[in-house]
């Protein structure tokens, strides 16, 4: 009798777990997560609806054309862009309510996983306590205690159960502490990307108060005039012209001899691409554009990928922030407008510009895939774009323009500076697209 009161008791406590998770607080948190998951669908919802919107506004961007041939035109342009870039926002903003949305079921389902495990630990401890505290009955003595065979047998099969049954309520109980630690991976992950989110929202901000400053001084500058705005065009790109003369006049003084071994083989895919959609809107070299004078008979020194104001710019590559500008800060000077410039360990330097914010700072370490940038229409542009040029580290320096000589407009703006040999084709170090 002993050995049956021990296995009732055993198999009483297998099923333990299930009668003392408490049903109506099981109910009541099953009630909180379908709700949250609710509100999160409804969110993801509008999500794809905002998501539908920005294609919307960035196809009309595209029909809008490169070149702002009117005041109109540019006028139409920044209203349009300023209108997209708030749907950018709008999406954010969701996008950071479902994650804590997320975050916040996340939460109660770690505490239902490890209120379940507590109570399965329970269990199997009191069981392996009692098994270990009782007497030791042999099956001989089980026998010999029995008023027949059939009696035997049946209390061979009871422990047989209880045998089974706890080999299950172990393996549950590793399968809960699997989902518990996914669980808390997922919440980590949601965590970071919320850390991420908020950042992003920040820079988005960045980006519309640039384009209202843009827009006010565009009106204030042509007094919203027509001729007012032609003549202004015509202003800049001659200065543009007079400092391309004296960038390439410094840049054909400085020294460099490279060495070969000291950076990747070219057709070695070393980096990722700094946007998500690629559109190649001029390649490095002699291009078409380079050909017509518009950089005073020198090639391009880089490739400008097309994309809307406020496009996330990644970082190709693990790196270090070496410098940061901003040419327009210098009155006159129609230059690189907003950049940045990486160091890669591989002995290649990325600069980024015509960047509407940037996201980083000097000496910042950064890692493949992060965001460091937004993309603008900064600086001298025909359209919003993002340039992208490949230097050898050690070829480009970063200075004033007036540590070389007196510049037209651009003395008190540090750019980077290289040697012709310096530059190299984006092209040869990325992916195919």
């Amino acid at each position: 009798m002993r050995v049956q009161r021990l296995t009732a008791f055993i198999l009483g406590l297998l099923i333990f777990p299930m009668l003392t998770v408490g049903p109506s607080f099981v109910s009541a948190q099953s009630a909180e997560i379908t709700k949250l998951q609710n509100q999160i669908n409804e969110k993801n919802e509008r999500l794809d609806q905002i998501e539908q919107e920005i294609k919307e506004f960035e196809s009309a961007l595209g029909e809008v054309g490169a070149e702002k041939k009117t005041l109109q035109d540019a006028i139409y342009r920044l209203n349009l862009e300023r209108k997209k870039v708030l749907a950018d926002i709008d999406y954010t903003q969701n996008k950071i309510s479902s994650t804590d949305l997320e975050i916040n079921k996340l939460t109660l389902e770690i505490s239902n996983t490890e209120r379940s495990i507590a109570k399965n630990e329970q269990a199997i401890s009191e069981i392996l306590r009692r098994l270990y505290s009782s007497d030791n009955d042999s099956f001989v003595e089980i026998l010999l205690s029995k008023d027949n065979l059939a009696e035997f047998w049946d209390e061979v099969d009871s422990l047989e159960t209880v045998r089974n049954s706890m080999s299950e309520q172990v393996d549950a109980l590793q399968t809960l502490r699997e989902e518990l630690g996914g669980k808390k991976k997922q919440e980590t992950d949601e965590r970071d990307a919320l850390v991420d989110l908020k950042a992003q929202y920040s820079g988005q901000h960045a980006v519309l108060e640039n384009n209202k400053a843009e827009k006010d001084q565009l009106l204030t500058e042509t007094r919203n005039e027509e001729a007012e705005y032609q003549a202004m065009l015509a202003e800049r790109k001659a200065a543009r012209e007079q400092l391309i003369k004296e960038v390439q006049d410094i840049e054909s003084q400085l020294q460099f001899i490279l060495d070969p071994n000291k950076i990747p083989t070219p057709g070695t895919a070393v980096f990722r691409w700094p946007l998500d959609n690629v559109v190649i809107t001029q390649y490095f070299g002699y291009t078409k554009f380079a050909l017509s004078g518009a950089y005073n008979g020198s090639k391009h020194n880089g490739i400008d990928l097309g994309t809307p104001v406020g496009t996330k710019v990644y970082a190709p590559l693990t790196g270090t922030i070496r410098a940061t500008g901003n040419t327009d800060a210098v009155p006159g000077c129609y230059s690189w407008g907003k950049w940045i410039l990486i160091d890669h360990p591989n002995g290649l330097s990325t600069l980024f510009a015509h960047l509407s914010h940037i996201a980083v700072s000097p000496g910042q370490k950064v890692n493949t895939g992060d965001v460091v940038a937004y993309s603008g229409n900064t600086g001298y542009s025909t359209g919003p774009h993002l340039h992208y040029t490949l230097y050898v580290s050690e070829a480009v320096q970063v200075k004033k323009f007036s540590e070389f000589k007196a510049v037209t407009g651009c003395g008190a703006a540090y750019s980077p500076f290289s040697a012709i040999e310096g530059y190299l084709n984006p092209l040869d170090y990325l992916p195919p697209r």
